[in-house]
């Protein structure tokens, strides 16, 4: 089986787009970058230095320090797939984090965000 498209392209790529898209919204990159450190575990200093690295989304999320056991409380619908029924797990956590996302951009609280 070949590898979605997704799994190589860098993290540092889609970022920006991440960004521009809450913030037009009115949310900020701070946000989003709590988000990613959330889900992930990594530090504010750790998340830049993978986007400075072009770090792809299979390696970052193989490679994330502790991705948190909240995650499995994301449910809903994410490009016309539920989150929480995608069987392969790097794509999850990518469709994890697309999710969260598209909760910031529609003006959800970050502590239902975080799962707080």
């Amino acid at each position: 089986m070949t590898k979605h498209n997704i799994y190589t392209m860098s993290v540092a790529s889609v970022y920006p787009l991440y960004v521009n898209k809450v913030e037009k919204k009115g949310r900020t990159k701070t946000e989003v970058d709590e988000i990613i450190c959330w889900l992930t575990g990594y530090s504010q200093q750790e998340l830049e230095a993978q986007l400075e690295k072009q770090t792809d989304f299979e390696t970052f999320f193989a490679e994330a320090p502790k991705l948190n056991p909240l995650r499995t409380l994301i449910k809903g619908v994410i490009c016309g797939v539920r989150v929480e029924d995608i069987e392969e797990p790097t794509m999850q956590e990518i469709r994890y984090l697309d999710k969260l996302i598209d909760e910031l951009a529609k003006g959800k609280a970050m502590d239902k965000i975080l799962r707080k």
